[in-house]
């Protein structure tokens, strides 16, 4: 005849000399307490199974108490007269991916095979510093489209980089169903933050102030990434991959291969003769291989420190001040971005009249529709050129 496990039975317990002990109790059939020659104590369930005998381990105590513990054995012998397998349950759910499971296939498997490295470099910052964090723990088919709106919500201060969180949950959710690791997407139909499209270039003054600082820059070869960036209108990736048998010096012609490109297809363009001389001064360095090198691969990773400091350099950041450990501290954040470089250049040949058509082919623009943001600024130069008529017809009539 057993006893009832109770915390009283429980403290008058003695550890075995080896292995362990089990006591069961009195009402509730299979439900006992373990105790280790350690003097671990755990809670157990017997049962049988088609026929097989198996034991479930509840909890410890006394991180679980007695009575906790014979509500949890009521429960799950409730469970297993409905033909659950309580210990087979709890293995699949062992098994089950989870959301830092699933972050890590989706990088190995997608991104890195098929997005541009600094969109990997993008996935990776919002999945270690934000998903995981989150959610990681979680299994994928226990994410509900409230879990992933809570997300969405608590990052609102930042609309832009909440968006792209929610685009990247639900890239990754698209490829969970295809390899059948859920069944739905909760990300998909979740309203976005509005946008308003980032209208930021560099006037001809700031381009003044840029240049010198990139002059005095330490890191030549970094400010002469950031020159081509400017002078081709090229995307960050696109340049630190550039190698030297992508260019022809002597023709004043870059071929980017395709897989550099964002729109995968090889682009051709012309250098205008400020980037040529730039390549040819740094030819006489180098010869072959990565025109940007960074310290641990063959090519540079990014040029974000660089452009921090050219911009701080170039009075282009915005200063916010912070508590230190030991004083006010002070943080430097540039007022337009690296891309904005890019859009700079459409911008100012716009504003000049060159033509949409050919400003859409020196961008790589597959459709005409991406560089139509620009129109506004070539009407600017059509305005600017009916005008000199105007002109010419207050100089005709000026005798008047």
């Amino acid at each position: 005849m057993g006893n009832r496990i109770v915390d009283r039975f429980i403290k008058n317990l003695s550890a075995p000399k080896v292995g362990n002990q089990i006591a069961y109790d009195s009402e509730i059939p299979g439900f006992g307490v373990r105790m280790t020659s350690n003097g671990v104590i755990s809670f157990v369930l017997n049962y049988r199974v088609n026929g097989r005998e198996r034991r479930y381990t509840i909890g410890r105590y006394p991180e679980l108490t007695a009575t906790a513990a014979r509500e949890r054995a009521i429960q799950l012998r409730g469970d297993v007269r409905d033909g659950v397998d309580p210990l087979a349950a709890r293995e699949e759910k062992r098994e089950e991916a989870t959301i830092a499971d699933l972050a890590d296939r989706y990088l190995a498997k997608h991104a890195e095979k098929n997005k541009r490295a600094g969109t990997i470099r993008n996935d990776r910052e919002m999945l270690t510093g934000i998903i995981k964090p989150k959610l990681g723990h979680h299994a994928v088919s226990t994410i509900t489209r409230a879990d992933v709106e809570d997300l969405h919500a608590s990052l609102k201060a930042t609309p832009y980089r909440a968006n792209r969180v929610l685009s990247l949950l639900s890239n990754m959710f698209t490829k969970a169903m295809e390899w059948n690791v859920c069944e739905q997407n909760p990300a998909k139909g979740v309203e976005r933050f509005p946008e308003q499209k980032r209208q930021r270039w560099l006037t001809v003054e700031e381009i003044g102030r840029l240049d010198k600082a990139l002059s005095a820059y330490s890191d030549q070869n970094a400010a002469n990434a950031i020159r081509l960036l400017l002078l081709t209108g090229a995307r960050e990736g696109e340049v630190l991959n550039a190698a030297w048998e992508q260019f022809d010096l002597a023709r004043g012609t870059w071929t980017k291969p395709s897989e550099n490109t964002k729109q995968k297809r090889a682009e051709y363009i012309p250098l205008s003769d400020s980037a040529l001389a730039i390549l040819k001064k740094m030819r006489k360095k180098q010869t072959t291989g990565a025109i940007f090198p960074g310290a641990a691969g063959e090519y540079r990773v990014t040029l974000r420190r660089p452009w921090v400091q050219v911009c701080k350099a170039a009075g282009l950041v915005t200063v916010e001040e912070y508590n230190g450990k030991r004083r006010m501290l002070k943080k430097y954040r540039p007022t337009l971005r690296l891309h904005d470089l890019r859009h700079t250049y459409a911008s100012q040949l716009a504003s000049s009249g060159v033509s949409l058509h050919i400003l859409g082919k020196l961008l790589g623009h597959s459709q005409p529709s991406t560089t139509a943001r620009y129109a506004h600024l070539s009407d600017e130069a059509q305005r600017s050129a009916t005008n000199k008529f105007g002109s010419i017809f207050k100089s005709a009539t000026a005798g008047k």
